[in-house]
């Protein structure tokens, strides 16, 4: 049995074991009377969950054996690895195709299907029916079986061949048995440390959302409308820090690997991924005022349904093709649009029903909810979050209503925004604002700081904020009134967080989650409004002359030309504060710490590897030797730039480019770190390394010792011209005779030195090594001496000299982002770990605990 045949076999068998999983747990949840049957379905059911969680392990291994074994036979593995892929690249593999990510997915359903049959017996059968129904429906995305006689497919599976994936290929009618030596390998851009991490965290966030969604299911269908509540919670918590870290992860990725000099976009598959997590925060917080608030509950229903369809509804946007004109981080569509849709509308008609018949059942409120107390402000702070989720879904969703009207023979000319950036910031900026205020308050009447009738309770932490946030705003040269209004918001929910907390500390440090979680949004508010709104371009091109009169550079009144600075190889240039040099392009080897210059290796065209021309030695250390064959990163280019501060400090940079076919050019920025700022910096137009190089045609002098002559605009000397005993990549003997001339040429900032040799060996053959400049481009060979004369004739040929354009950006304040992520994340896990620890205490001791 091939590995193919074993992985399309375990898919099968998984989902097979899934649906008998759903009918045992179905039976187990009918026969709820009858107690030993009731034990004896649910034995049968946990074992063919089991089975099934085995199955998904097996099929994810298979896979990555395939992947891992450089089985390129297979199309997955053609079309996303390579042998040069180091084994943790070769896990990105694994997920970047949509089967891969589908069963990324499954798996940690399934891991967290298991961890639920063992944690909580009491809703097994009923929560356990909904849970396994849902894998059943996700495996069937991998199934790729075409049903007979309809032509109707079923999932695509990663496990076709080659020649299955392209039937009637001809070069499969030429070679049917053929075989890629190599793989197309996986998309530079995923190349890094982030891609490994960030695709299972968002994942495990994306399973997550069922568990809630499987509570709330089987209470309803229980018409225990509450008592879902409690084991709901602390995964609902679990959800939306998993969910939030993904999103993060994804939003660091982006600020160091792609050049849109930002690390949020607003592009419809971050905005997609985003609105879940907003309504999971929405649902967590309405579920805790849920016992005692009638309207809390029913909102809490609808959030926690409405979070997991649109986890599904996310899929369908990029996983269908219908963004494929909106974004370019959306999947093509393999067929599954339909099979999709179906998913999605299974599950709102499930819940609908659910929730429908028991809707009477839920209790009423008698009296209305005070201003003064707790739950009022929780609930308004939930529901400005669903009004800020409504504000970037429905822009998002302008795609698929001009698919749906079109569909029914409409004509509908809905664009998405243009300029997506300014148009959700300028609304969430003031939506955040009002949330941000929100959390202070809250926090205060949570903990009965504000009695009954004495707002002026507040007025202490609103003095001190404006106090703060006027120094801000004056010092820190802050003018636009969103601006001034969310600095003011973050400053209020800092302040009154920090002073609810000393209190907290006083009793249990476990109880100040919420606090701790509202300091680190506001931290991030902050660190979001300088970054973004108060950065500044430092590259500002003081030259006066365009540096190109390509659109990009010309559009918005040349804004890229005064934006960018044009830096010539070894020839240093002031930018603002520093003295930027370009020192040339480099290339990484993979199991070297550093980059090397590109003349150190000679690559090989269509592979991923280089033979060293040199010795490949840093520090001390030689980790290569001449004419070895090493693993090169051979798509990215990276362009040294050196920048020398007034103090004297040097840090180096190297900025990348990816002259990719499909992508054009793809620039990745450096970052120069500091407390305060990081600078930004990333190259917009780069000499291509991979090039033929175009010398100009050859220029003969006959010049005699100490003439001036001129090569290509600069003064050139000939100071010298003396025996030598070494020629490099010339290897002499005793009898031979070599010399070497040295030219001085002078540039505008500093004088260079070129050294060509003349050698003639015992059989009066002569052998003349050139020497190129790559600083100058120029290439210089010792042709011939004339000792009648005195004078000796060299052959130059010039080209174009190196250069790169670069961009570069101060981004201030920007690590109060990335500290308040951390401080959310701490604050969301003390929060989730303290409900776990409740429930647990429910559930195993039985005690009622008056706090949700």
């Amino acid at each position: 049995m091939t590995l193919g045949n074993l992985g399309h076999l375990l898919v099968i068998f998984s989902f097979v074991t899934s649906l008998v999983a759903t009918y045992a747990y179905l039976r187990a949840t009918l026969l709820s009377t009858d107690n030993l049957q009731v034990e004896t379905w649910k034995r049968f059911a946990r074992g063919a969950f089991y089975i099934h969680a085995a199955a998904v392990i097996g099929v994810c291994a298979t896979l990555y054996v395939i992947i891992y074994g450089h089985h390129f036979e297979y199309h997955y593995a053609w079309s996303h690895s390579s042998r040069a892929l180091p084994w943790y690249y070769m896990l990105s593999c694994f997920w970047e195709g949509q089967e891969g990510s589908f069963m990324l997915w499954m798996f940690w359903q399934a891991v967290l299907g298991v961890i639920l049959i063992r944690t909580n017996k009491l809703w097994e059968a009923p929560m356990m029916t909904v849970y396994a129904l849902v894998q059943a429906f996700l495996t069937s995305m991998i199934l790729g079986v075409i049903i007979p006689g309809l032509d109707f497919k079923i999932g695509s599976t990663p496990f076709l061949t080659i020649a299955e994936a392209n039937p009637g290929a001809p070069f499969l009618q030429l070679n049917p048995d053929f075989v890629p030596k190599d793989g197309n390998g996986l998309n530079p851009l995923l190349q890094n440390y982030w891609m490994v991490i960030h695709p299972p965290t968002l994942f495990l966030g994306f399973a997550l959302t069922l568990v809630p969604f499987a509570y709330l299911m089987a209470g309803l269908w229980r018409k225990q409308v509450v008592e879902w509540l409690r084991p709901a919670l602390p995964w609902t918590l679990l959800t939306g820090v998993i969910l939030g870290v993904g999103i993060l992860m994804g939003g660091y990725w982006a600020y160091e690997t792609l050049s849109f000099n930002s690390y949020w976009s607003w592009d419809p598959v971050e905005n997609a991924v985003y609105v879940p997590w907003l309504i999971v925060i929405a649902a967590l917080h309405t579920m805790i005022i849920a016992k005692k608030n009638a309207t809390a509950l029913k909102t809490s229903v609808i959030l926690i349904i409405a979070q997991f369809i649109l986890i599904l509804y996310s899929t369908f946007l990029t996983r269908s093709g219908i963004l494929g004109n909106a974004s370019v981080h959306s999947f093509t569509d393999l067929g599954l649009s339909g099979q999709l849709l179906l998913y999605l509308f299974a599950f709102i008609i499930v819940a609908t029903i659910l929730t429908v018949r028991v809707w009477k059942l839920m209790p009423s409120d008698k009296d209305e909810v005070s201003t003064y107390s707790r739950e009022f402000w929780l609930f308004m702070g939930a529901t400005v979050l669903c009004l800020a989720s409504f504000q970037v879904i429905i822009p998002t969703s302008i795609p698929v209503w001009n698919s749906i009207v079109q569909a029914f023979g409409g004509v509908s000319k809905l664009a998405p925004p243009t300029d997506a950036i300014s148009y959700y910031t300028k609304f969430q900026l003031w939506f955040f604002a009002v949330i941000t205020i929100l959390s202070g308050i809250g926090q205060y009447f949570w903990w009965k700081r504000v009695q009954k009738g004495k707002m002026q309770d507040l007025l202490t932490p609103v003095w001190i904020s404006l106090f703060i946030s006027a120094l801000l705003i004056t010092f820190g040269g802050i003018n636009k009134l969103p601006y001034i209004a969310l600095l003011t918001a973050a400053v209020f929910a800092l302040v009154s967080n920090i002073t609810i907390i000393i209190g907290v500390l006083r009793g249990s440090y476990r109880v100040s989650g919420g606090s701790i979680t509202h300091i680190g949004v506001a931290l991030m508010l902050i660190g979001i409004l300088w970054s973004s709104g108060y950065q500044k371009v430092v590259s500002l091109n003081a030259s006066g002359l365009l540096i190109s009169k390509d659109d990009y550079f010309t559009k918005e009144d040349n804004k890229e030309n005064k934006e960018n600075v044009l830096l010539w190889l070894g020839q240093p240039t002031r930018m603002g504060d520093y003295l930027l040099t370009y020192r040339g392009p480099r290339i990484e080897i993979r199991d070297v710490p550093e980059f090397v210059p590109n003349t150190w290796v000679d690559v090989i065209e269509g592979d991923f590897h280089a033979v060293c021309l040199r010795d490949i030695t840093i520090g001390e250390k030689t980790y290569h030797k001449k004419g070895d064959t090493v693993a090169v990163y051979a798509e990215n280019a990276h362009y040294e730039v050196e920048y020398r501060e007034p103090n004297g400090r040097i840090a180096t940079l190297y900025p990348r480019v990816q002259f990719n076919e499909k992508m054009g050019l793809v620039t990745s920025p450096d970052i120069k770190r500091e407390l305060n700022k990081d600078l930004y910096s990333y190259v917009t137009v780069g000499s291509d390394p991979k090039k033929a190089e175009e010398w100009s045609p050859t220029e003969n002098f006959r010049v005699a010792m100490q003439d001036t002559f001129f090569v290509n605009d600069f003064v050139a000397v000939l100071e010298s011209v003396g025996r030598t005993d070494k020629v490099e990549g010339i290897a002499l003997t005793p009898n031979d005779v070599a010399v070497k001339a040295q030219i001085k040429i002078l540039d505008k900032e500093r004088e260079y030195y070129i050294t060509p040799t003349f050698a003639i060996n015992q059989e009066r053959m002569v052998m003349r090594k050139p020497e190129v400049n790559e600083d100058l481009g120029l290439r210089v060979q010792f042709m011939e001496i004339d000792p009648k004369t005195g004078t000796f004739s060299f052959a130059v040929n010039s080209k174009q000299r190196d250069y790169i354009v670069m961009k570069a950006v101060e981004k201030p304040l920007i690590n109060v982002l990335w500290i308040g992520t951390i401080v959310l994340v701490i604050g969301f896990m003390m929060s989730t770990i303290r409900r776990f620890r409740e429930f647990r205490l429910v559930r195993d001791k039985g005690v009622e605990l008056e706090k949700v």
